[in-house]
């Protein structure tokens, strides 16, 4: 990757919110190289914590997780005014009509499959992140 193309997520904040430490690893590499500051949080309840003392710009869900999964996470955050234009793009493993489908009805703004490529991930946080600095 060029550093004109690192340089437009220079000081994004991240959080990634997964139970899987390999996930959270791999994905803290991938934006720490393109200059993002990544969150880390290991379920939802942990999520929120982290959404109200750190804003950040874009948020990545496990959908599959114990306690608060994905999806109740995303519902929660997206009922409250202070933090529902947070673009929220949920993680699943698996991709079918179903699986996108509750991503949508949940309010996800976007959806990505597991395991991500750096490339994938930092496609979402830059077309995210442009969504949340229109609005």
């Amino acid at each position: 990757m060029a550093v004109s193309e690192c340089d437009d997520l220079a000081g994004i904040k991240v959080l990634v919110v997964d139970d899987s430490s390999t996930i959270r690893r791999d994905a803290e590499i991938f934006l720490g190289q393109s200059g993002c500051e990544a969150m880390l949080a290991t379920d939802g309840f942990d999520a929120m914590a982290k959404i109200i003392d750190g804003r950040p710009d874009v948020i990545f869900l496990d959908s599959v997780m114990p306690r608060l999964d994905g999806y109740q996470a995303c519902m929660l955050i997206k009922r409250h005014p202070k933090y529902r234009s947070i673009p929220i793009v949920l993680l699943a493993a698996k991709s079918g009509l179903f699986d996108q489908a509750r991503c949508r009805i949940v309010g996800s703004d976007g959806h990505l499959a597991k395991p991500f490529s750096k490339e994938a991930l930092l496609a979402s946080v830059r077309q995210h992140a442009r969504q949340c600095n229109q609005s």
